[in-house]
């Protein structure tokens, strides 16, 4: 996920920038220091924003330059495992797809994709599904579930993996159909009219017969 977090740092300001405005050379020398940078506690860091520099710095003896403690904000990206994310098929592969999110790309693996048998045509740039003729191609938007994170760390490349073999996940087209069968499917199951109370019939009350009194018929 995004998030912005403060930090704080000292720059070095050399001779050569003194005429230059402190708060322009402090962003060149943090966004060349810290953007597109991958940090084991924030994640990937995108953006630096929200600079604030002490004008006034310390000299060294023995350097020409001054250094300037100085607060910023970076916005960073984190992925998170069971994370749900959007993004777009940067490229098909034998074995899958990458997915970019945010400033990275993740493995979509085959396997991870659908239960059906799926086709990957790398020339062509798309993986087709046998039964139900869905497809993934470079410039799909995708929604995938993130379910392995490892951050490059020196000599390692790191490594984030997806899936979409869930409700509701993969292609744009396919989550829309997925919704719309789910309306049909509810929508489709009408109730049976309440059956009506029965009621036991009652026999009509038959004519009294009239009985006389004494001495009459």
């Amino acid at each position: 996920m995004f998030q912005i977090s403060e930090l704080e740092d000292v720059i070095r300001v050399p001779p050569a920038k003194f005429g230059a405005k402190l708060d322009e050379v402090a962003r060149e020398i943090l966004k060349g220091k810290y953007e597109s940078t991958i940090n084991p506690e924030l994640g990937y860091i995108v953006l630096i924003t929200n600079i604030g520099v002490d004008p006034t710095g310390k000299i060294i003896p023995g350097d020409g330059a001054t250094f300037h403690k100085v607060n910023f904000d970076v916005m960073t990206f984190f992925p998170r495992v069971q994370e749900v994310v959007e993004g777009e098929i940067v490229e098909i592969t034998d074995f899958g797809a990458f997915v970019r999110i945010g400033p990275t790309d993740a493995l979509l693996h085959l396997s991870q994709i659908t239960d059906d048998y799926l086709t990957s045509d790398v020339k062509q740039g798309i993986i087709i599904a046998t039964q139900s003729k869905r497809t993934l191609k470079v410039g799909s938007k995708v929604r995938v579930r993130i379910t392995a994170v490892s951050l490059p760390r020196g000599a390692a490349l790191g490594k984030i993996g997806v899936t979409c073999r869930q409700p509701f996940l993969g292609a744009f087209e396919w989550i829309e159909e997925d919704i719309e069968k789910a309306k049909k499917g509810i929508l489709g199951k009408t109730k049976a009219p309440p059956a009506e109370a029965k009621t036991e019939k009652q026999p009509k009350p038959g004519k009294q017969e009239k009985r006389g009194g004494p001495g009459r018929k």
